[in-house]
């Protein structure tokens, strides 16, 4: 029986620069890294407060094709790759915070029916979502909330 997620795969360019990023702005704490054969590091940072969620910070490269590889590349290099969604006690401070240590943010704090939240990039690219949630009813939104 499945009991949890434990590992959700994040594609980025530079590990140990990716590393510092989830580490050093955003608070997560290095969890594996492990060097498996000649081409392969396995590398995982975790939440303090989630240490059952790794996320694992991976580049793309074999077993994938050349193609895919390639097509991977350009959507990091456009910003084009999803990543992962954040809960922040504080989305507004937590803005802040990161501004000030240079994160790039594609859409400021903005009221939500689910909450407040921001759109923000990792240093690869990727989107992320900060998520301040409260309580709301999913059955009662419209397109027009979201708007």
């Amino acid at each position: 029986m499945i009991t949890n997620v434990s590992l959700v795969s994040v594609w980025v360019k530079d590990l140990d620069e990716s590393l510092a990023f989830y580490t050093d702005v955003l608070g997560f704490e290095k969890g594996n890294d492990v060097q498996l054969g000649p081409d392969f590091r396995f590398l995982t940072v975790v939440h303090p407060e989630h240490p059952e969620l790794h996320l694992h910070l991976t580049t793309p490269g074999e077993p994938l094709s050349p193609e895919l590889v390639e097509a991977m590349r350009r959507a990091q290099d456009d910003g084009g790759l999803p990543g992962v969604g954040l809960y922040v006690d504080d989305c507004r401070k937590t803005y802040e915070d990161l501004v000030a240590k240079g994160v790039q943010f594609l859409q400021e704090p903005a009221d939500r029916p689910y909450g407040v939240e921001a759109l923000m990039r990792d240093n690869s690219g990727n989107w992320l979502v900060l998520v301040e949630p409260k309580e709301f009813d999913p059955e009662a939104m419209s397109r027009a909330d979201l708007e």
